[in-house]
């Protein structure tokens, strides 16, 4: 293991080569954790409800399957989501395996969703971007991790408007413990960094629901900001507050405006500060420094 180490430290394409095959592997699993988090969530919820919403239960559970059978991150396998034909293993090669499909199932040729490589193909960039800012350091190692959380929470508050505890809460975590172990600030700035990102959002959201009656945002929004104030402090909070809201209201507004629907129609933040915040991750100074420029 140590020779291995040792190798990805001075040979920077090793490196290189392993963070993206392994991100390409990983991206694939990311796409189960992306369909399969959110409805093992909802089986979750309705077993807690089972004796008072049975009548509920009994349509929902048309369209999510028997809450009694075996559904997690591991099983079943993976099938073909029209004509439930199990995948093969060599027709699951991240990327490779929709390109040898030509995007089609090999049983019965529905098109297979052009997101699936995207969603691999993103997060080996992405992580390979984060390779080759930071190295192979524990701080790289880390940030590269961090990716991979944010992809799926991307994904996942896209398609349900959720960012699941079960994501943000261990990154907090996660980050505070980073901290202690001297990877990233200081274990003070990062635990005021969480508690400044939560309520700073926390605060907004509030604000907005008693002037408006109308909730603006989510939990899980204060959540993913708290983690990047732990992992970069309390002074970048601003920074991705502010670079999120403006992508957000861009790329929103031309989303509703393609679609036809109308400004009122909710859509997720989680995105936009996910982005922003990954950004501040690599390129916080800069883009601080950029900022104060322009007020300056």
């Amino acid at each position: 293991m140590q020779e291995v180490i040792y190798l990805m430290q001075s040979q920077q394409w090793f490196f290189l080569l392993t963070v993206g095959l392994v991100s390409l592997c990983i991206g694939s699993f990311l796409n189960v954790v992306i369909y399969r988090l959110p409805i093992m969530m909802q089986r979750a919820w309705q077993q807690e409800c089972r004796l008072s919403l049975t009548d509920e239960l009994a349509n929902s559970s048309k369209q999510t399957g028997s809450s009694n059978d075996t559904f997690n991150l591991i099983k079943p396998n993976s099938t073909c989501p029209h004509c439930q034909t199990p995948i093969k293993a060599w027709h699951n090669i991240p990327l490779l395996g929709w390109l040898m499909l030509r995007g089609k199932c090999a049983s019965c040729f529905a098109k297979i969703s052009v997101r699936y490589p995207l969603v691999e193909l993103g997060t080996a960039l992405a992580s390979l971007w984060v390779a080759l800012q930071f190295g192979a350091t524990e701080l790289g190692l880390l940030y590269i991790f961090i990716t991979w959380v944010l992809v799926v929470l991307i994904f996942i508050d896209i398609d349900h408007m959720l960012l699941p505890d079960q994501l943000t809460l261990p990154s907090v975590w996660l980050a505070l413990i980073a901290s202690v172990m001297g990877y990233t600030i200081a274990p003070s700035e990062a635990i005021i960094g969480a508690v400044v990102g939560y309520l700073s959002l926390w605060t907004v959201f509030w604000a907005f629901k008693l002037l408006t009656g109308k909730e603006g945002m989510g939990y899980g929004d204060f959540k993913l900001l708290a983690i990047f104030g732990a992992l970069l402090g309390w002074q970048a909070i601003l920074t991705i507050v502010l670079l999120s809201s403006v992508v957000g209201a861009v790329i929103g507004s031309i989303q509703l405006a393609v679609q036809g629907k109308e400004h009122s129609t909710p859509i997720p933040f989680g995105p936009y500060l996910a982005i922003a915040g990954w950004l501040a991750m690599l390129f916080g100074t800069d883009i601080q420094t950029w900022y104060i420029s322009l007020l300056s």
